[in-house]
């Protein structure tokens, strides 16, 4: 079975994360995803985003600027079908991990 991870964010809210298999059939469903180094003591954001379509893997260019930055980035999904839901979640999880790659970004 696959490990799943939980991300705390700043409101206290903890979201769970499933980590993608780039190989595998992706949904064109709308998803939050975030970009991170994960050991055994579970996972270090280093971006977070959303997507209104998984598919069209808009993530692919964070990770590969992650892994030139980072090493091994892994990325993890969480579906979830409203953006207004999507958004929220990631600026909670932006306040709270502070991601080297949103801290100082825009978009």
């Amino acid at each position: 079975m696959t490990r799943q991870f939980e991300l705390a964010g700043k409101s206290g809210a903890r979201y769970r994360y499933t980590p993608l298999e780039e190989e595998r059939f992706l949904p064109p469903a709308g998803a939050n995803f975030v970009i991170a180094r994960v050991t055994k003591d579970g996972a270090t954001v280093v971006f977070a985003g959303e997507t209104d379509n998984l598919a069209n893997q808009t993530w692919r260019q964070a990770l590969e600027k992650a892994r030139a930055s980072y090493g091994d980035a892994k990325v993890l999904t969480r579906l979830n079908v409203t953006r207004a839901v999507r958004e929220a979640e990631r600026v909670d999880l932006i306040e709270e991990h502070q991601p080297p790659m949103n801290v100082g970004a825009h978009g």
